[in-house]
């Protein structure tokens, strides 16, 4: 009972000194080190910090940085290039006014399933979504509910073939690639998508039935206009690219590729399938990359500056996951995990997508991070879901997506590092504008995951 009740205190600390504006890379190995002393391993600290702790965050590492690296640079040329900017414009023109926050949603979905990240969506569209809503006199507080529902929710987790790190982390402990069981994934997009919608609808209509306006706010960047940006069609293109590339390679070119050197001890004896999907997304990542760089030559001020901040950026976050990752592993060995994990496979005895998903959403609760808690989930119990998964004849696809999707829900809790960034960048509190972001990034996926299960359960994966 000790080493589990030094679990929960570590893990405590952990939501809340990250929640209070810590690193995670400072906390999750000290906070590691603290549960392991509470749960008498003390003279074993140094070895497990070592031969656990580094191993686990190293590993993740060299599983996901060709992801984040290429995620980042692409999200930075495809904001530096103006055509983040541009779609988001084309959308809010043609779909006018009456479909405002849709407008925002789109444009943040569009832009998040091509692969940009959440803060560069963040700076690109917030500039417009002020002029849009100070026009229209919609409270700024919605802006961003809005943002997070087209950049955090279907985009993210839900739509088959998203380039997220979110749909990527799933992929060597199924064996499967970005697109597996897509007909569930469009499903629960749908459900996120028309369910966040209603409630942003709702939310604008009554404050406009109680008179409020935009509010008393200085947004100097909202009035910054850019002559140069490219037209819809170039700037769409990589988009398109990203995703049409991952297809054809996950689904077609790769798997024809001779790939039995990989059985050899130089590329660690590992199954093609547990690769082809990573290779995918890389591939499709750095063709889009190179588009960019072409459909914009004219346009690059600094093209060496863009690519340098872009691979800079990309360091900071796959440290912050890879250290929770670490973290995760240190708790998986203590006695007190025992208890947990057997918990957590007896809540449905018979339907591990249940358990999956519970684990799954918990520790991306308390990390505050999708990508992190879905990493410790499966770092620590992957081998077992994939094992119950064919005891009970449950296609590895369908727990891939629900993994995916119980990793978008209780990640968004106040301290998730996403959320507080967007605040800031918006210049607003969570008092303002979090009960928005609660339903539509945390209870309408919930609702989407529980859809999921039932119909997985009913029909099996599709």
């Amino acid at each position: 009972m000790m080493s589990l009740l030094g679990i929960l205190i570590s893990l405590g600390l952990l939501m809340y000194l990250a929640y209070r504006g810590f690193s995670v890379i400072l906390l999750a190995p000290v906070l590691a080190m603290l549960a392991v002393l509470l749960s008498g391993m003390g003279g074993q600290m140094l070895g497990v910090y070592t031969q656990v702790f580094m191993k686990g965050l190293g590993g993740y590492v060299v599983s996901f940085f060709p992801l984040f690296l290429l995620g980042a640079v692409f999200g930075k040329l495809m904001d530096d290039s103006g055509s983040a900017r541009t779609i988001a414009a084309v959308l809010i023109s043609k779909l006018g006014n009456q479909q405002a926050v849709l407008s925002i949603v789109l444009a943040c979905g569009i832009l998040t399933y091509g692969g940009v990240s959440l803060f560069v969506v963040g700076f690109a569209v917030f500039p417009i979504a002020a002029a849009l809503f100070r026009e229209l006199d919609i409270p700024k507080r919605l802006i961003p509910g809005a943002i997070v529902l087209g950049a955090l929710t279907f985009t993210m987790t839900a739509f088959p073939g998203s380039p997220a790190i979110q749909n990527a982390i799933p992929m060597p402990f199924f064996n499967t690639d970005a697109f597996a069981a897509p007909g569930l994934g469009i499903i629960a997009g749908l459900v996120m998508l028309v369910g966040g919608m209603w409630w942003m609808n709702r939310r604008a209509a009554k404050a406009r039935l109680a008179g409020e306006t935009y509010g008393k706010h200085s947004d100097a960047t909202s009035s910054v206009e850019h002559d140069d940006d490219p037209g819809v069609v170039v700037a769409l293109l990589p988009i398109i690219l990203v995703i049409g590339i991952n297809f054809l390679c996950a689904k077609w070119l790769l798997p024809g590729l001779d790939t039995s050197y990989l059985a050899t001890d130089l590329f660690g004896n590992i199954p093609p399938s547990r690769v082809i999907g990573t290779w995918a997304i890389v591939t499709a990542l750095v063709a889009s990359c190179l588009m960019i760089i072409v459909l914009n030559w004219k346009r690059w001020k600094n093209l060496q500056e863009s690519m340098s901040q872009g691979a800079l950026g990309a360091l900071l976050p796959i440290f912050n996951t890879a250290s929770e990752v670490g973290y995760g592993s240190v708790i998986a060995i203590l006695a007190g995990f025992a208890i947990v994990k057997e918990f957590l496979l007896g809540l449905a005895p018979g339907n591990p997508l249940i358990s999956e998903a519970v684990f799954v959403n918990v520790m991306a609760g308390i990390t505050g991070s999708a990508s992190g808690g879905m990493s410790i989930a499966l770092n620590t119990m992957g081998e077992t879901y994939l094992g119950l998964a064919t005891q009970f004849g449950i296609n590895p696809e369908l727990m891939h997506r629900v993994a995916s999707i119980a990793s978008g829900g209780l990640d968004s809790l106040p301290h998730n590092g996403a959320v507080i960034s967007l605040l800031t960048i918006c210049s607003l509190t969570h008092r303002e504008s979090y009960k928005d972001i609660f339903v539509v990034a945390v209870a309408v996926p919930l609702v989407a995951l529980i859809v999921v299960i039932a119909l997985g359960t009913m029909f099996g994966s599709f």
